[in-house]
């Protein structure tokens, strides 16, 4: 989705939040199996959110 697409700002305040504090992604990988339907899944902010990062890899 744009960057763009931020009516109440909720994007640019995580980012502002997290951008410091977690790694930099410095590889990419493939798409997880059933990444598309994941896509239309609504709600997933609130549903898989954590604030712990990953290992950036």
């Amino acid at each position: 989705m744009p960057d763009t697409d931020d009516a109440d700002g909720k994007w640019v305040e995580l980012n502002s939040k997290y951008a410091g504090e977690w790694p930099n992604i410095t590889e990419k990988k493939d798409p997880l199996d059933g990444a598309d339907d994941f896509a239309q899944e609504k709600g997933k902010l609130d549903k898989y959110f954590s604030p712990k990062p990953g290992d950036g890899a």
